[in-house]
């Protein structure tokens, strides 16, 4: 049985998206912090030319009387017209009067005398102004502002909001196409039976081949392909007697040209699956990984993520992945040699070279159907 994964189309489509996502997210955060800000400037100097001009009404119309009626009228009607004030105290010889437009929301009285309350959205700085009034001492103004105008900042929030969600729609919607065409990894399960001259051969070869010196190789790091039949079998020894599985991946960069760049592939994978005295040379460009308790869905699962790597990795390499084709075959439960496991994985791998639409293929055996075979054999 073989599991079949299809190539991501497009693979450069998804960085390319989430980056503009980034820069949307990143533009609306930027210009509303930005408009926010010159929303409460713009503020401050609307309150400071409101306040000079009551402060001139106050000084006119206190010479003609401070503190009666209608000294009190003018000065309510002339907060009640502005945008950003919201309280007034004048004080005089006979101490402070109070002016508000919503009364007890910005000041309080404190020894019965007025004082505005601390708040974080009020500001007073440069709202101070002492009244040069005929015959009167220690006469003056201060006022209160609130830094926000509330229509404009919910607007700038609107608009805000509005373009983090054009990010979100794109990323769902991308989502969404590619779901609908098919991208990303799929699988299909078929039957495959095992028989290939040729692996047998090549497997033959892995037995027979010249000696090689050390425990690594010079030219890619990673084990020498003789070496790999004996570390499977006692790996497969050691899963069985502890009753866990193990995964044989077998991969091969078919559009690898250089030395330089079959040692640099070999390296992440070096990296990704951590093991180096698990991973060996196979044929010209190819590399062999064994995954002792490793499971056949665990199994798919990195080899998804080691060609994503790759893509990454590589992203100008003159075909996706430098053409990375990976078979892949498990234990699952079965007593089964090395021969008979490279033989499944090169199986898998020879499927999925042949087959334009597919990068990785898992040869997944039934466990009845393998016995009633060795059965057969005996």
């Amino acid at each position: 049985m073989e599991i079949k994964n299809k190539k991501t189309g497009n693979s450069c489509g998804g960085p390319i998206v989430a980056a503009v996502c980034i820069v949307i997210y990143v533009f609306a955060l930027v210009q509303g912090a930005v408009r926010i800000y010159l929303s409460i400037d713009e503020r401050k100097t609307t309150a400071e030319q409101e306040f000079s001009k009551i402060a001139d009404v106050a000084l006119a119309v206190g010479n003609q009387g401070f503190m009666n009626e209608r000294f009190i009228n003018m000065i309510n009607n002339s907060l009640t017209s502005t945008k950003s004030l919201e309280a007034l105290i004048i004080t005089g010889p006979d101490g402070g009067n109070a002016f508000e437009k919503r009364p007890g929301y910005a000041i309080a009285w404190v020894n019965n005398a007025p004082r505005f309350k601390n708040k974080f959205y009020f500001f007073g700085e440069n709202l101070y102004k002492p009244l040069a009034i005929s015959d009167m001492r220690n006469a003056n103004i201060k006022g209160v502002a609130i830094a926000f105008d509330y229509a404009g900042f919910i607007k700038i929030m609107k608009e805000t909001l509005f373009l983090i969600l054009v990010g979100f729609a794109i990323s769902f919607f991308t989502l969404l196409i590619q779901a609908l065409t098919g991208k990303g990894s799929k699988t299909e399960s078929v039957f495959v039976p095992i028989k290939s001259e040729k692996s047998s051969r090549v497997i033959k070869d892995i037995e027979s081949s010249s000696g090689p010196k050390g425990l690594y190789s010079s030219r890619s790091g990673i084990g020498w392909e003789d070496y790999l039949k004996d570390r499977l079998d006692s790996e497969l020894h050691r899963c069985s007697s502890s009753e866990k599985d193990l995964a044989l991946l077998i991969m091969d960069f078919t559009d690898i040209g250089e030395e330089r760049v079959y040692r640099q592939a070999a390296e992440e994978a070096v990296t990704f699956f951590t093991s180096r005295d698990l991973l060996f040379e196979f044929g010209e460009c190819g590399i062999t990984v064994i995954l002792p308790g490793t499971g056949f869905e665990s199994a798919v699962a990195m080899s998804e993520k080691f060609y994503k790597r790759i893509t990454e990795r590589f992203p100008k390499s003159y075909s996706e992945a430098y053409g990375l084709c990976i078979g892949l075959s498990c234990r699952s439960g079965r007593l089964c040699n090395a021969n008979r496991l490279i033989l499944e994985a090169m199986e898998a791998l020879k499927k999925a070279k042949s087959d334009s639409k597919t990068s990785i293929i898992a040869f997944k055996s039934d466990p009845n159907k393998y016995r009633a075979f060795i059965a057969s054999q005996n």
